[in-house]
């Protein structure tokens, strides 16, 4: 390759930018995805709460209602172990049988 054909800085990038988005165009028409199968745990919908993940891993700033609640879970007296293995024996557990806890 000599000099005269050597691409200017950026070049092969804006090109692959470029290439990228008519893609995601074309495969969009071809696979339509509805907006409910667009949920994952990483891009959840938005439910009004924020949540404890979205601030620590995706860097949301907190809202007052958040930082109002995590107060209150700070200053909520601890459960006893008698509550908490109540707790526990009520839970289904993944399989949803209370009679098979955990």
């Amino acid at each position: 390759m000599t000099d005269s054909d050597t691409p200017k800085d950026g070049d092969f990038t804006h090109w692959v930018d470029e290439k990228t988005e008519a893609l995601k165009f074309t495969l969009g028409e071809k696979f339509p995805v509805p907006p409910t199968e667009l949920h994952s745990p990483s891009a959840h919908r938005e439910t009004g709460q924020q949540k404890l993940e979205e601030v620590l891993l995706e860097h949301e700033t907190p809202t007052a209602e958040f930082l109002e609640e995590l107060k209150a879970l700070e200053d909520a007296p601890p459960l006893s172990d008698e509550e908490l293995a109540r707790q526990a024996l009520e839970a289904g557990g993944d399989d949803g049988d209370n009679q098979t806890p955990e």
